[in-house]
C-alpha cells in the first residue's frame, strides 16, 4: 500500500479530522472543567450571596427574623445579625464550618471594618483557621442593623481529580467512536467516488455509462456533471463525424470539378478560346467556393478563440445593406431573384462594420438558398427606441419547430429545403450567432410552415 496515497485519501482525512475534532472538544471541556472550575464555583457563590442579600433587603422589619432563619437553613449559610438595639442574633451557626459567633478574631476584625465603612454591602474572602477552609463573608447594612452572611467555599480539588479521570476515559472512548464513525462515513463517501472515478476512466472508450443514485447530494451532483460531460463528448464525436463528412463533401465536389475541367483545358479546349475561357471560369468559380469554405472555418475558429477582436465604429446601416445587395446583381439577372428593401433613408449605428456586414451577408445568402418559388427576399430595417431592428425574410417552407434550437449549431444544414443549389459550409448561422453575441445584440428567428422564415437582430444606435 502506498502510505502517502493512503494518508491523502478521503478515508484517512475523515478519520484524522474526526479525531482532531473530538480531541479539540475534549480539550475545551478539560480546560473549562479543570482550570475554571474553582473560579466558576466562586462566581456562583458570589451571585448566590447577592441574591440572598437582595431578599433580605426586601424583607420588612417585622418579618426580618423569619426571613433570616428561612434563608439560613434553605441555602446552607449561617447568619449573624447585629441589631441597632445592641442585641446579636445567630441563625444556623451549627452548620459545618460556620465561624460566626465563635470569637474568630479575623472575622471579627472584618465585620468591624465593614460596619465602620460607608459601604452598604460588600463581600470579603476570609479563612476559617479552625477548619482550614476559605469562606465568603457578605455584609449588608439595614435600617434595623447589620447582617452578615457566611458561606464556606468547598474544596474542589477532589472534584478536579474525579473530573480528570473521567475526561481521560472519555477521551479514549471519543477517539474510538471517532474512528468507527470515520470508517463508516469515509466508506459512505469514498466508495461512490471510487465508483465514479472507475467509470470516468471509461468515458472516452465506452459510449454510454450510467451513474446510480449514491444517496449523497454532492456525489450525485458530481455524477450529474460527468453524465453531462459524457453527453457532450458524444455530441462532440457526432460533430466531428459530421464535420469530416461535410468538409469532405464540400471539398470533394469543387476539387473534382477543378480537376475535370483542368484536364479538359489541357487535352481538349486549349485550342478553342471560347471553350477554354468557359472552362477556366468554372475552375475559378470552384476555387472561390473552396475559398468560402476555408474562410468560414477560419473565421469561426478565430471568433470562438476570442482572437478576433471587435472594433466598433459609427456607420450607416442602410448604405451597408445596399452595398451587400449589389453583390447579388448577377443572380437577380440570371435567376430572377427579387429583393424587397423596406428601410429608412439613413440608419446610423455603432458596431464592428466588417462583422455586421458579414452577418447581413450570411443571412441574405441563407434566405436566397431557402426562399420559395417566387424567389423573393425581403429586408426590413425598423427604427426602435435605442436600436434598429433588422429582419431578413424568405418565403420558403420554413423550419420545423423542433429544429429551430439547432439551426445556430456548427455544420447544421437542412438540405431538403434548399431552393438553390448553393454549396454551404453549415457555418454561416454559427458565425452570425458568434458575432452578435460578441456584440451583445439580441437576435432570433421566427418561422411558419410553408410561409417562410424571418431572421432578425437588433443593432444599437450608440
Amino acid at each position: 500500500m502506498n502510505i502517502k496515497k493512503y494518508f491523502s485519501s478521503i478515508k484517512a482525512k475523515t478519520l484524522l479530522y474526526l479525531i482532531l475534532f473530538s480531541v479539540s472538544i475534549l480539550l475545551v471541556l478539560w480546560f473549562c472543567q479543570i482550570v475554571f472550575l474553582k473560579y466558576s464555583y466562586q462566581d456562583y457563590q458570589i451571585q448566590n450571596m447577592n441574591r440572598l442579600a437582595s431578599a433580605i433587603q426586601r424583607s420588612s422589619f417585622v418579618n426580618l427574623s423569619g426571613t433570616l432563619e428561612e434563608i439560613a437553613y434553605e441555602n446552607e449559610v449561617c447568619i449573624e445579625y447585629y441589631a441597632n438595639t445592641g442585641n446579636v442574633y445567630y441563625y444556623n451557626t451549627m452548620m459545618n464550618g460556620c465561624a460566626l459567633g465563635k470569637n474568630n478574631q479575623d472575622i471579627l476584625k472584618t465585620e468591624e471594618t465593614f460596619m465602620n465603612s460607608a459601604l452598604t454591602s460588600d463581600t470579603y474572602k476570609v479563612i476559617n483557621k479552625e477548619y482550614e477552609v476559605q469562606a465568603f463573608l457578605y455584609g449588608i447594612k439595614l435600617d434595623a442593623g447589620t447582617v452578615f452572611l457566611y458561606s464556606t467555599l468547598e474544596e474542589v480539588g477532589g472534584a478536579n481529580v474525579v473530573l480528570k479521570n473521567q475526561l481521560i476515559y472519555l477521551t479514549f472512548i471519543a477517539i474510538i467512536f471517532a474512528c468507527v464513525i470515520a470508517y463508516f462515513l469515509s466508506k459512505k463517501i469514498s466508495e461512490p467516488i471510487m465508483d465514479i472515478t472507475n467509470k470516468a476512466r471509461k468515458l472516452g472508450s465506452t459510449p454510454t455509462i450510467t451513474f446510480p443514485n449514491y444517496g449523497v447530494t454532492e456525489v450525485n451532483e458530481l455524477a450529474g456533471v460527468l453524465t453531462n460531460a459524457q453527453n457532450e463528448m458524444v455530441k462532440t464525436d457526432e460533430l466531428r463525424r459530421d464535420l469530416m463528412a461535410n468538409v469532405s463533401h464540400d471539398l470533394k465536389t469543387p476539387l473534382t470539378m477543378i480537376k475535370a475541367y483542368a484536364e479538359m483545358v489541357r487535352d481538349i479546349s486549349y485550342k478553342d478560346d471560347a471553350k477554354r475561357t468557359e472552362h477556366c471560369d468554372i475552375i475559378m468559380d470552384e476555387v472561390d467556393r473552396l475559398n468560402v469554405l476555408v474562410n468560414d472555418i477560419l473565421t469561426l475558429s478565430k471568433m470562438q478563440a476570442n482572437a478576433d477582436e471587435i472594433h466598433k465604429e459609427r456607420f450607416d446601416l442602410v448604405k451597408e445593406i445596399k452595398t451587400i445587395v449589389k453583390r447579388y446583381e448577377i443572380i437577380k439577372e440570371t435567376e430572377n431573384y427579387h429583393f424587397v428593401l423596406d428601410m429608412p433613408e439613413k440608419a446610423m449605428v455603432t458596431a464592428d462594420q466588417k462583422k455586421i456586414s458579414q452577418v447581413i451577408y450570411n443571412l441574405i445568402n441563407n434566405a436566397i438558398n431557402y426562399t420559395g418559388k417566387d424567389k423573393k427576399v425581403t429586408i426590413h430595417v425598423k427604427k426602435e427606441k435605442d436600436s434598429y431592428l433588422v429582419e431578413i425574410i424568405d418565403t420558403g417552407k420554413g423550419i420545423k419547430e423542433e429544429d429551430i434550437p439547432f439551426i445556430w449549431d456548427k455544420y447544421y444544414k437542412n438540405e431538403k429545403n434548399h431552393q438553390r443549389n448553393v454549396v454551404g459550409t453549415g457555418l454561416g448561422l454559427s458565425i452570425v450567432k458568434t458575432i452578435l453575441e460578441n456584440h451583445h445584440f439580441k437576435y432570433g428567428v421566427k418561422s411558419e410552415k410553408n410561409k417562410g422564415t424571418t431572421f432578425y437582430f437588433n443593432i444599437k444606435k450608440k
